[in-house]
């Protein structure tokens, strides 16, 4: 069986406080990353800089550029697969067209 000791809980207890620090911080992090240029940046430089895309959809960002050229404004990025006003709206301040 199993015996317990009230020092087990603490020290899960600080192990868990100090995972949930961690994961704050990471999320903390990728939400302060620098502005992006979504009409000159690849997809690696997107996928970093904002919040909720990923791999595939900064590669979909980068090709919907390709085929219909530089966007030209914040909310075209909503004809992209994968991107809505939620997820345009979250990242509106890290989002640069120059």
């Amino acid at each position: 069986m199993f015996n317990y000791h009230p020092t087990e809980e603490i020290w899960m207890k600080q192990l868990l406080a100090m995972l949930f620090t961690v994961s704050l911080a990471l999320v903390s992090l990728h939400a302060s990353a620098a502005p992006v240029n979504i009409n000159t940046a690849d997809a690696k430089a997107i996928d970093a800089a904002l919040i909720g895309v990923g791999a595939q959809t900064a590669k979909a960002i980068v090709d919907y550029r390709a085929k219909h050229g530089a966007f030209k404004s914040v909310d075209e990025l909503a004809k992209v697969k994968g991107i809505g006003p939620k997820l345009i709206e979250k990242n509106k301040g890290n989002i640069l067209l120059k």
